[in-house]
């Protein structure tokens, strides 16, 4: 192997062992193209790397997911490419820029440039929403079954014999 072929092939390995460099961008117009995600990433620092994703089958083949993921060379560049492109307009929509790594938060409680403190409320609230929800599925399960044991005592059912008398 070469020098070069060797180096980039531990650059390359280096920057996929550090997922706090590689950035979803969600929420992109369909007119966008992958040179423009380009164009308006590029500012930040350098792209090692960019998925720009389309359909692969079906009616919309070839078409554009709507979503993407940019990978800088360091976190530092993807940080501050997040902290400027989260939320702003593009072909009048705001895009949803994160770390790939990231989870999206449930059914999108957190808001546009929310600190860190906001959205570990916001999720925390969110479990506990959803710990309250599971408790009171629980209940009317409970509840549901005692009363069906109650039907079922009380309304006599005939008994088939397995015998039959002749």
């Amino acid at each position: 192997m070469s020098d070069n072929t060797e180096q980039l092939k531990d650059v390359k390995t280096a920057v996929e062992d550090e997922p706090e460099c590689r950035l979803y961008v969600g929420n992109l117009d369909y007119r966008i193209s992958e040179s423009s995600v380009i164009k308006m990433f590029s500012s930040f620092g350098k792209i090692v790397s960019e998925d720009f994703l389309l359909h692969k089958h079906g009616p919309k083949c070839g078409e554009p997911r709507g979503y993407a993921f940019v990978q800088y060379s360091t976190k530092e560049e993807a940080q501050i490419a997040k902290s400027n492109m989260n939320g702003r307009l593009v072909f009048g929509r705001p895009i949803v820029v994160r770390l790939a790594s990231e989870k999206a938060t449930a059914e999108g409680t957190k808001t546009l440039g929310a600190t860190s403190a906001d959205a570990k409320q916001s999720s925390t609230s969110c479990s506990k929403l959803a710990s309250l929800d599971k408790d009171a599925k629980i209940a009317a399960i409970r509840k549901k079954l005692k009363s069906l044991e109650g039907e079922g005592s009380s309304a006599k059912r005939p008994r088939l014999d397995t015998a039959k008398k002749t």
